[in-house]
């Protein structure tokens, strides 16, 4: 049975703009690797980071395994080890070298991957251009699975060189871009939002991951949700109060969580002398109140969110949100920045698209009568459906056309090395009491 996400579309008989836009998603991943050395795309510096030529590399090994090697019958296999080497986790397709140990590997060289990456381009634009129309049909759908995955793999290796990076005691810019700064923002109001018998989730009109399917429906009561994310300004009263050091804020995993790594403040705050600082892909810098608050877990943001008296949105809800009043933010290419951008307190809802991937209270699960599409790319997000929690929104790291209202993200709750941040909801007020018994 052929999942929906990956159905042939009537938008894909244009091969020349297949073509055009194949070569854009491979150049644009090239263009995020000019400031960096060598040296640079080889370290991991924990299990959850990959090394800058490990996604270089898998990108392209999807593309070869997935399309060129299935239908372009003259193909010529670039290195038969890659396929172990750079295979992420689908096991239908075979084994996998260990995440965890991806940096150790110092070949294959910089230089090979990038010639890796030449030969499955080639052939895979020869495909596009001879491929007869009778596979065509199933050619395109797995085309645009294997850019919107690039896409993806673009916003991961940049926050994974980042982590990189940032490990330095004196740490490098990757972007040469120097960052304005902005003013604390002013109050901003909460929007009231209609609820009752609501849709979500992903119709087929366009290209969609299969995790948004299908649209269904849910009941929402009425809500109030803020109409810009929380400030670097905002969570450092969080921080200055003693917000870390109080145990009533935070959930139990939290607080083991917090303790276990002597977690005090957001991922790449520094404090010097009284002095905080934030390091961004453009360098060390103070840090700016007006900016949005971002690498944090969801377990930092409930705890703000407890702090202030109100809750986490969920999913549904930032859905609901996000097709009322799609504000965009900073976002991937926006002015050479590759940070959440200020924040002008206006009033209105800033950034529901960009900025910072936003954490909800809701669980990743399967939507009702959601099913994977059949083979190995049945393996992109099903098997992920536990212990994880949804973001929306998508970030500064993120390509424009990439996003939608029904996308969905998911980490583990401990995640912060992505650009996550929070938005508030109202919590509903009971107007019950406990008796004792």
């Amino acid at each position: 049975m052929t999942h929906p996400a990956l159905s042939y579309r009537p938008a894909y008989d244009d091969r020349d703009v297949c073509l055009d836009r194949f070569r854009q998603v491979r150049s644009d991943t090239l263009r995020l690797i000019e400031g960096l050395s060598v040296e640079d795309m080889q370290v991991q510096t924990m299990p959850d980071v990959s090394p800058t030529k490990w996604h270089l590399a898998h990108v392209t090994w999807f593309f070869e395994t997935f399309i060129a090697q299935r239908f372009l019958s003259s193909y010529q296999t670039f290195n038969p080890g890659f396929g172990y080497l750079f295979n992420s986790y689908y096991e239908q397709v075979g084994a996998q070298w260990p995440r965890s140990e991806r940096g150790l590997l110092s070949r294959p060289t910089v230089s090979e991957i990038l010639e890796y990456r030449a030969h499955v381009e080639r052939s895979v634009a020869m495909l596009i251009e001879t491929a007869p129309a009778s596979e065509w049909g199933g050619i395109a759908p797995l085309l645009e699975l294997g850019q919107q995955h690039e896409r993806q793999h673009q916003e991961l290796l940049l926050t994974d060189i980042k982590h990189v990076l940032s490990q330095a005691p004196d740490p490098a810019a990757a972007f040469g871009t120097d960052l304005e700064a902005a003013a604390m923002p002013g109050d901003s109001p909460y929007l009231a939002m209609a609820g009752g018998l609501v849709e979500i989730g992903a119709n087929h009109a366009d290209f969609v991951f299969d995790n948004e399917l299908p649209r269904h429906k849910r009941w929402l009561e009425d809500f109030e949700i803020c109409a810009r994310p929380v400030s670097n300004g905002e969570f450092l009263e969080f921080v200055a109060e003693g917000g870390y050091e109080d145990p009533r804020l935070w959930l139990s995993d939290g607080w083991v969580w917090l303790n276990d790594h002597s977690v005090r403040h957001p991922l790449y705050w520094r404090n010097s002398d009284g002095q905080w600082q934030e390091y961004t892909l453009h360098g060390l810098a103070p840090l700016v109140p007006g900016f949005p608050v971002c690498h944090i877990s969801a377990y930092e943001a409930a705890a703000y969110a407890e702090w202030k008296g109100e809750r986490l949105p969920t999913e549904a809800e930032l859905e609901i949100l996000a097709r009322h009043h799609p504000a965009e933010g900073i976002m991937l290419g926006d002015n050479g920045k590759i940070h959440p951008g200020a924040l002008a307190g206006s009033g209105k809802p800033e950034s529901v698209f960009g900025d910072v991937w936003e954490w909800t209270s809701s669980g990743y699960e399967a939507y009702p009568g959601y099913h994977p599409p059949d083979g190995a790319v049945g393996e992109y997000n099903g098997k992920f459906m536990s212990g994880q929690q949804v973001l929306r929104g998508g970030s500064c790291a993120t390509e424009r056309n990439h996003i939608r209202a029904t996308y969905r993200n998911f980490f583990p709750a401990d995640s912060r090395w992505q650009f996550s941040g929070l938005r508030l909801a109202k919590r509903t007020r009971s107007t019950s009491s406990l008796k004792s018994a």
